[in-house]
């Protein structure tokens, strides 16, 4: 009867912890309502890093909408870096100004929050296993005409 409960006990925990990262609900930012300049502050080039910044993943977050959310442009290799960006296929901005990555199912895989003065990444261990932090690449300035 022990070896029952036990081996009861070892089923559900590991069925527990198979279980996908559950992310609170969030509606979609009403972009039409922001302020046009802070809205062309998200979108462009951005950088996933790792806490020793020795691991990068440069993404660009477009204004065109596609399938499950905005297009995105992933940098080749990124999934050597990060595998989950493997899967990545399209970006959301939520209330609060959280970004989402998201699969081609439409499922977030990634939610970077801001508690602080960075995103930081919120999901499934091993999707965000090894991301630290998401931080926007300067646009690059125009030259100056002579």
């Amino acid at each position: 009867m022990r070896h029952g409960l036990l081996l009861f006990a070892l089923t559900a925990g590991l069925i527990g912890g198979a279980q996908a990262y559950d992310f609170e609900p969030v509606k979609p930012l009403d972009v039409k309502s922001v302020d046009p300049a802070m809205m062309n502050g998200v979108y462009g080039a951005w950088e996933i890093r790792d806490k020793s910044g020795k691991k990068r993943c440069r993404v660009n977050l477009l204004k065109d909408f596609g399938i499950g959310g905005y297009q995105i442009e992933v940098a080749p290799g990124c999934d050597k870096a990060f595998p989950v960006m493997g899967d990545i296929s399209a970006w959301r901005l939520l209330e609060g100004w959280s970004i989402d990555l998201v699969d081609p199912l439409r499922k977030t895989r990634v939610r970077f929050e801001t508690p602080d003065n960075r995103y930081v990444p919120f999901g499934d261990d091993k999707d965000i296993a090894g991301m630290h932090e998401i931080v926007k690449i300067p646009d690059k300035a125009a030259p100056r005409k002579k």
